[in-house]
């Protein structure tokens, strides 16, 4: 596996007014080499895009058909996040002032040595501060 995404990315490549050339080039990386993530990015991606069809962005046929396309992706849960959550990912949150959620990617791509994909302005900061590779914008 080749780097962590979280869902900002995940939704900006979802969306192609929301899709640019470093995203584009993030989800081929994907493509190739597979991505980490923490265990609630299924829920937490199957969410936004649920609450796109309430807001009349897009229908439920495009929410299920990429549902269905990302789960083609080789994207693996990292199991061991859980194991980390009352102890570095919450130390982590209150260093650099993150939600528990965001500092779960922080602390997968730190254990794992890899990228972190996000759009997340604050977490992007915290990872630099973290000496984490940070892929997006």
């Amino acid at each position: 596996m080749s780097l962590i995404i979280d869902t900002s990315a995940t939704i900006a490549w979802v969306y192609a007014d929301e899709r640019t050339a470093v995203i584009r080039a993030v989800f081929a990386r994907v493509r190739s080499e597979g991505a980490w993530v923490r265990g609630l990015w299924h829920l937490e991606t199957a969410n936004v895009l649920q609450m796109n069809v309430r807001r009349k962005r897009h229908s439920a046929a495009f929410r299920d058909a990429t549902l269905s396309d990302l789960a083609l992706l080789p994207i693996q849960v990292d199991s061991a996040t859980n194991d980390q959550a009352w102890g570095t990912t919450v130390l982590l949150a209150e260093r650099h002032h993150l939600t528990v959620y965001d500092a779960a990617y922080l602390e997968i791509a730190m254990r794992r040595g890899l990228p972190l994909a996000t759009l997340d302005v604050e977490l992007r900061r915290a990872a630099e501060a973290e000496g984490v590779d940070v892929l997006g914008e």
